[in-house]
This record gives C-alpha cells, sequence and structure tokens, in this order.
C-alpha cells in the first residue's frame, strides 16, 4: 500500500474540525500545537505524560543535513558482520532475526543507488528550514534558551575513515550544506576535550541542538493546552471508522472497548507503535523500533560545547541541560524485548576513552525506540484509502529535526496554509 506525501487542499468546513493526534512525542506534540494555532479543535492523546520515551531520550540535534538514509550502498557490504557482532554500531539479537527478515529485506531493497538519490531528496525536502523554524517556535512558546546554534561537528580518526563517508559528505554538499573539514588544531579550537584519537573533523556550522528534548515537548503541550488544546490520557487499543449522520467519524478504541471520544480527523503520531493501530485498517507500513540508548553524566555539559559526532562509532555526544548525554547505537530488537545495558556499556567505555571530565561514576542509562522506515523516509500526509486518516510515522534517528516541518505539513494539508 503506497501512502501519499503531498499535502492535498483543505476542504471547507463551516465549523472547525474535531481532530484527535494519537501520540504525545515531540513530532505529535506540534502537530496538536500547529492544529489548534490554525483554529483546529484537537485532543492529543497518549498513555504517558507528552515528552517521554524518544522524545525524552533522544540526542536533541537539528540536523537538516542528514540526507543520506541509513541503507547505504557502503552499509550492506558489512551489514552481516554488523548485525551479530554485539559490540556493533548497528546490532541485531539472533532470535529477533525472523521477525525483522521481512524490514530487513526491504532495507537492503532501498539502498540501490537510484533508491538511495530518491530517498535523499525527500528527507531534504522534509528537512528544509529546520533550524529556523524550531528557532520561531521556541521563541513562540517561552524556551529560547533551548535551542543553542554552535553546529555539529563530526570526527574521524583519519582520511581513510572519512573516506567511508564519502557519499554522505558529498550528498550534504549537493544540498546546500556549508561543510569545513578540519585538521586536530582545528578540532582542539573548538572542542578542546576531543582525545588524540580523532584526528580530521567535518564542521556543519548551520546546525543545531536542543539542549533539554523532554523539557521543548512539554512547553509546547503547554502552549497547545494554553491555546485551548485538550489532552486526554489513555491508551489507545484501535481506531475505528463509522458514519454519524451520513458524515464518517473517526473513533479511537480504549482499553474495554470503549469507544466514546470520536472525531471529525485523526492523525497517527505515535511512534513505534503506530503500527498497531495501521496493520488492522489494512495499512502496511514497514516500521521496526531501531533501539537507541544514552548514558548521562551528571555535572559534564562543559565537556564539549556543541553536538559532537563520534562518526566512526556512531556516538553522538551532546551537552544537555542535565549533563552530557552520550547516545547512539542501533539494535533492531521490536518493542517486548528487555534493553540489553551492555550497549549502554559500551557508549559509556567510548565516552570515558575520548573525553577527559567525566567524573561521574554512575551515570544514568536509558534505551527508546525510533519508529524506522527501511528507506528512512517518514511518511506524512493523508492515509490512501481512508479518509480523515492522517499519518505522521517513520522519523527515525530525525524526529526532533522533522517534527516542525511535519506539523506544517498536515495542517497544511488539513486545515489551512500557516500566514
Amino acid at each position: 500500500m503506497q501512502h501519499q506525501n503531498t499535502p492535498i487542499p483543505p476542504s471547507a468546513s463551516s465549523r472547525p474540525p474535531r481532530v484527535a493526534v494519537v501520540g504525545a512525542g515531540i513530532v505529535g506534540s506540534a502537530i496538536a500545537y500547529e492544529l489548534q494555532k490554525r483554529g483546529a479543535e484537537v485532543t492529543l492523546i497518549d498513555r504517558d505524560e507528552p515528552g517521554q520515551a524518544c522524545s525524552y531520550g533522544n540526542s536533541g540535534a537539528i540536523s537538516p543535513g542528514s540526507v543520506a538514509p541509513l541503507a547505504m550502498p557502503g552499509v550492506l557490504a558489512s551489514l552481516p558482520a554488523m548485525l551479530l557482532d554485539e559490540r556493533s554500531p548497528l546490532y541485531l539479537p539472533l532470535p529477533y532475526l525472523p521477525r525483522a527478515l521481512p524490514w530487513l529485506l526491504r532495507f537492503i531493497a532501498s539502498a540501490s543507488p537510484r533508491r538511495v538519490e530518491q530517498a535523499a531528496e525527500r528527507l531534504h525536502a522534509i528537512h528544509v528550514n529546520a533550524v529556523q523554524r524550531h528557532l520561531q517556535l521556541t521563541q513562540e512558546i517561552g524556551v529560547p534558551e533551548l535551542l543553542v546554534r554552535r553546529g555539529h561537528l563530526h570526527l574521524y580518526p583519519d582520511a581513510a575513515a572519512l573516506d567511508k563517508d564519502a557519499t554522505s559528505w558529498r550528498m550534504r554538499k549537493e544540498f546546500g550544506y556549508d561543510v569545513e573539514r578540519l585538521d586536530r588544531a582545528g578540532i582542539e579550537a573548538l572542542e578542546p576535550n576531543v582525545g588524540r584519537r580523532y584526528q580530521v573533523g567535518m564542521f556543519l556550522q548551520d546546525h543545531a541542538t536542543i539542549v533539554n528534548p523532554g523539557r521543548y515537548v512539554r512547553a509546547i503541550v503547554r502552549a497547545f493546552e494554553q491555546r485551548g488544546g485538550s489532552r486526554l490520557r489513555t491508551e489507545v487499543r484501535a481506531l475505528r471508522r463509522a458514519d454519524f449522520a451520513g458524515r464518517p467519524r473517526w473513533c479511537v478504541v480504549e482499553a474495554g472497548g470503549r469507544t466514546d471520544q470520536c472525531f471529525d480527523e485523526i492523525v497517527v503520531a505515535a511512534g513505534a507503535w503506530s503500527r498497531q493501530l495501521t496493520a488492522p485498517l489494512g495499512l502496511d507500513i514497514p516500521l521496526e523500533s531501531q533501539r537507541g540508548y544514552h548514558v548521562q553524566f551528571r555535572d559534564a555539559a562543559r565537556v564539549v560545547s556543541r553536538t559532537v559526532v563520534l562518526a566512526d562509532r556512531k556516538v553522538f555526544v551532546t551537552p544537555m541541560e542535565e549533563g552530557l548525554r552520550v547516545g547512539g547505537t542501533v539494535e533492531i530488537g521490536g518493542l517486548s524485548r528487555p534493553p540489553d545495558m551492555r550497549r549502554a556499556a559500551m557508549l559509556e567505555r567510548i565516552a570515558r576513552e575520548t573525553f577527559d571530565g567525566l567524573d561521574d561514576p554512575a551515570p544514568s542509562r536509558w534505551m527508546g525506540h525510533r519508529p524506522c522506515m527501511p528507506n528512512s523516509v517518514p511518511i506524512v500526509g493523508p492515509a490512501e484509502g481512508h479518509p480523515g486518516l492522517w499519518l505522521a510515522v517513520g522519523h527515525g534517528h530525525l524526529g526532533v529535526t522533522d517534527s516542525v516541518n511535519t506539523a506544517y505539513r498536515i495542517a497544511d494539508a488539513m486545515v489551512s496554509p500557516a500566514a
């Protein structure tokens, strides 16, 4: 089943549409806020408080230059060895392989050069002006201090390691992102605490960081409620379409089969759990959880001054409000397996090897579910064949980056374009 990503013209209505947004992470909260701003009557639904799960524990990167999908031709050559190596940045526990195989086959198919170029174009289209949109939103909702504009610094041990990522850097430049190559002295001028392992840097000056993603989501939801938006804390078990006086409506099925909440339109933005709601409707969304981990060192935020990416290890290091966050790895292990905190321990070891000043003997550890598509491109727009049902799913590693632009796409199509 194919899904539209192109917004459709808003339909005329005698009253504001009554809309439910299922999922109060960064994507769903941004959608709910934007729809409420434009006059819709919106209810934001989640089983948890806003900004939990991946929207709490991510690395906060606003990274519009991330146009290269995860499935690249170069990745495939090392994929079998990586998947079965517990120390690899990309790991798949062997017992989960049968469940993951359909997704993996699509992942492999999406790595052809033509499909990679197509995915990059679609990613660029949703990334455009992401930093400016987040700057506007943080100012609008009263938390401008959460957005730090000091760029992103990607680090490599040597030129040979950088050459392995040559295609992704070429793509960034082709889409207009300025990249400055740094030697060891240039790295030290920006980040003097980086260990000697890293001799080559690639600096993206126009990128930014949210230094407390969880607080950002809570601020968005607070502004949404101040504008009259409603919030419902419940677990949505299913979606059901019904007709009321000839008018199609969408109802949320809660625990026990209750369906007393119905809406004109409904937006599914439930992250890695979205497929559980859409599959019974016949929507084939090839969504998989790429489980990510982080460790956070208290009182160590000043170790770096911006987002630093240890590119050879696929690790993001971020100076957060509450300490230094070291996040990364991809574990394809589904929604129900318990966390494997050996992955977090690996991140802690890498951080201590790379940076001085990490005195916290017991940093906090976390695991969350990134909702990923095989081609890394999210689905944003109306669900084909299901009038009134909208999808905002599959943002993968770029949920923060694309949240505001996703909200604009949905709101432009459903209500009216922003003034």
